[in-house]
């Protein structure tokens, strides 16, 4: 049997470690995208063509194609959870290990490292899935760490709803202000919502992941802790153009 005391013990030693997993997800996100065709830096991928046709490859072999992911073959069911650290564009990488680092950090102190690691996973998966139930036909790819970090925030929005968090608006002239969890998130999720409903069948951004994740994790958390103690601390938080 496990006492009360061993358990807050438990707490207070993973939390001494920090968000290792957080870090470790950023560090295996970047390492993999700098090693691969996507970022031009490795030189055994070739240049002009052979690039392009390596990274069109690259997508293909380790990111989700919805037709696939439905048919059922075995590869293509583990394709959501490869496509999690692959990125398109550095852009891409840089802005969703930006709110990863922000958001995920204080998640996994209150989740706990295997716990926070297995929703990240988990939340992700469910994330690209929606995606593809509603694409059904499609045979575009889809790479990227969105959908997961789109839990992270729904997940943050329940945990810690009056976290205050400094914001860029860029049409605020990218003025630093500060606001409360709820409602930079909340406006957040507007924002992917209307964009969700205004975006085409073809290449772009996912926003439909991006909602299925935020709402996987918004009810993971509510679910998993509506009974414990909501924490109340403050954090610094970045947001601007850069959308996971």
């Amino acid at each position: 049997m496990i006492s009360r005391q061993d358990t807050a013990r438990d707490a207070i030693r993973g939390a001494a470690r920090g968000p290792v997993v957080t870090y470790g997800l950023i560090a295996l996100c970047c390492a993999i995208f700098v090693v691969s065709p996507v970022s031009g830096l490795n030189p055994g991928h070739g240049l002009g063509d052979a690039l392009l046709a390596a990274q069109e490859a690259y997508f293909e072999h380790w990111g989700v194609i919805p037709a696939d992911l439905l048919s059922g073959s075995p590869r293509a069911l583990l394709t959501p959870l490869t496509a999690l650290f692959i990125h398109g564009s550095w852009l891409h990488l840089l802005g969703n290990m930006l709110f990863l680092y922000v958001f995920g950090a204080m998640a996994e102190e209150r989740m706990g490292h295997a716990q926070f690691a297995l929703f990240y996973l988990g939340a992700g998966y469910v994330a690209l899935l929606v995606y593809a139930v509603a694409n059904a036909d499609s045979r575009q790819t889809l790479v990227g760490a969105s959908g997961a970090i789109s839990a992270v925030l729904g997940a943050f929005l329940f945990l810690f709803p009056k976290a205050r968090v400094t914001s860029l608006f860029p049409f605020l002239f990218f003025l630093p202000l500060r606001f409360p969890a709820w409602a930079v998130l909340i406006f957040w999720f507007v924002l992917q919502w209307l964009a969700a409903r205004n975006a085409g069948s073809g290449p772009g951004v996912a926003y439909l992941a991006h909602l299925a994740g935020f709402s996987a994790g918004f009810l993971y958390a509510w679910g998993r802790f509506r009974g414990g103690t909501r924490v109340r601390t403050s954090a610094a938080a970045t947001e601007g153009e850069s959308q996971p």
